[in-house]
């Protein structure tokens, strides 16, 4: 038997070796290419699943928006004002997604820290393309040469502002057509738009800054400002409503017996005497509906609750006028918003202060005798100088037809967060969508409390 070498059995081991080495490095690379790529599907899944549950809660945000029209459809009849005890808008699921419509709480102090949910009443702010520059003076942290831009800006008729050159860019010289469009405005500055409100969610969140320390939110002008309050001078039907300042005593003689209102007959006897004297006296009208209550009231002794009965029926405008813009909302209009309308009419300010809080609080323990314009009355006294100041005017009203609906929804393990806001319009009988604008970039606004619950669900079905 011949045995093999010494030198060639070592050469022969070293091939081995070689091999083996070259095996284990190509089976390394192949598990290292494995690796990676099963890593790089894991996230492609996650991506792919972040993607599914943004679309998902896309499409719960198109769903939520024609629940909307379907809840101002049933509940906004003759401009009443939907409130959140007659729909759902918090946590409802849409099959994997959740969605929550954030609104703004009437009656809750700037110091709370969770968003309120429900519909936002476009009809409780200012109407940027109508309040004059005093009024818009007295809305918080503006000045009057800063209102007096915003009223230049819609101003056909005003001198060519220089200033705008250096933007590179002019006034526009025609009616706003958002509350956003105040950021070309010169003066109007993030801060004096959004306030310490960032994400526009009505609460001062933990991110967002206190400026001034005072433990509250103090918001921007996006509170307190809209373009889309109008009003219909017609029944939703197409019929007309009675013009009190044009109705003969007949008419309103049928108007109020209709509405079964005591002393019907004196009542409108004492209105034709009044806006159709025998002549050569001449006939005045009422400038406001707060006015003609009042002349009810001292006439025939109506009270706010008989008011309410014809309140829907009637107006002070011609009847070729189809819509009126830019009255308030007594019902749903803040402190702020009051105050400033009450001062920009001429009213002291700690009138106007006192008078805006009295209302506020009044109607938060009156819900139930807010059917009429004479609820004002009742509240500060017919002879209050604010009342028989705002009479003098058609500023004031207690219907609505916009409504914002600020939704945002997330898809399934709270994922996917979008937000979109919608401005509906019921002026012309059925829901219309007039404005839309994704809020998704501002971030979650939504507030603690739902997204530890959302953590929790989470957690739970893990």
């Amino acid at each position: 038997m011949q045995l093999t070498p010494p030198a060639q059995l070592q050469h022969t081991r070293r091939q081995r070796a070689s091999v083996l080495i070259i095996v284990l490095w190509i089976c390394i690379g192949l598990v290292s290419i494995t690796l990676y790529f099963a890593n790089s599907m894991t996230y492609e899944l996650r991506a792919a699943d972040n993607r599914v549950t943004g679309l998902t809660a896309d499409q719960a945000i198109e769903g939520a928006a024609r629940y909307v029209s379907f809840v101002l459809s049933n509940f906004a009849t003759n401009g009443a004002v939907p409130n959140n005890t007659q729909f759902s808008c918090a946590g409802v699921n849409i099959g994997d997604a959740r969605y929550w419509i954030i609104g703004r709480d009437p009656a809750a102090t700037p110091s709370v820290t969770e968003p309120y949910f429900g519909l936002i009443d476009e009809g409780s702010k200012l109407n940027l393309n109508r309040a004059g520059t005093n009024t818009l003076s007295y809305l918080p942290n503006m000045n009057y040469d800063v209102a007096q831009a915003m009223v230049n800006w819609r101003n056909t008729n005003a001198n060519p502002d220089l200033t705008y050159a250096q933007y590179g860019y002019s006034e526009k010289e025609a009616p706003f057509e958002t509350v956003d469009e105040l950021r070309l405005v010169d003066g109007v500055t993030l801060e004096v738009l959004l306030g310490e409100d960032l994400n526009r969610n009505g609460v001062l969140d933990a991110n967002e800054k206190d400026q001034n320390g005072n433990g509250q939110l103090d918001p921007g002008l996006m509170e307190y400002l809209t373009v889309y309050s109008r009003e219909p001078n017609f029944h939703l039907d197409g019929s007309s409503l009675t013009n009190v300042n044009t109705a003969r005593r007949a008419q309103l003689l049928s108007l109020f017996q209709n509405a079964n209102v005591n002393n019907a007959t004196a009542l409108a006897t004492a209105i034709d005497t009044y806006t159709h004297p025998t002549p050569p006296a001449t006939g005045q009208t009422f400038a406001s509906l707060l006015g003609f209550y009042l002349f009810c009231q001292s006439r025939g002794g109506m009270t706010s609750a008989q008011f309410a009965t014809i309140n829907n029926d009637i107006t002070i405008t011609a009847t070729n006028v189809n819509y009126v813009t830019g009255r308030v909302n007594i019902n749903t209009a803040c402190a702020d918003v009051l105050t400033a309308l009450f001062m920009g009419s001429g009213i002291a300010e700690q009138t106007a202060e006192s008078a805006a809080q009295t209302m506020v609080t009044y109607r938060d323990q009156n819900p139930n005798y807010l059917d009429s314009i004479g609820w004002m009355a009742d509240a500060l006294g017919t002879g209050n100088q604010v009342v028989t100041t705002m009479a003098a005017s058609d500023k004031l009203t207690t219907h609505s037809y916009q409504f914002t609906a600020d939704i945002a929804a997330v898809g399934n393990y709270g994922r996917g967060y979008r937000r979109v806001k919608f401005i509906f319009d019921v002026s012309e009988g059925a829901p219309k969508i007039r404005y839309r604008q994704d809020l998704s970039r501002l971030g979650w606004a939504l507030g603690t409390k739902v997204r530890e619950n959302l953590n929790l669900v989470a957690q739970a079905t893990k």
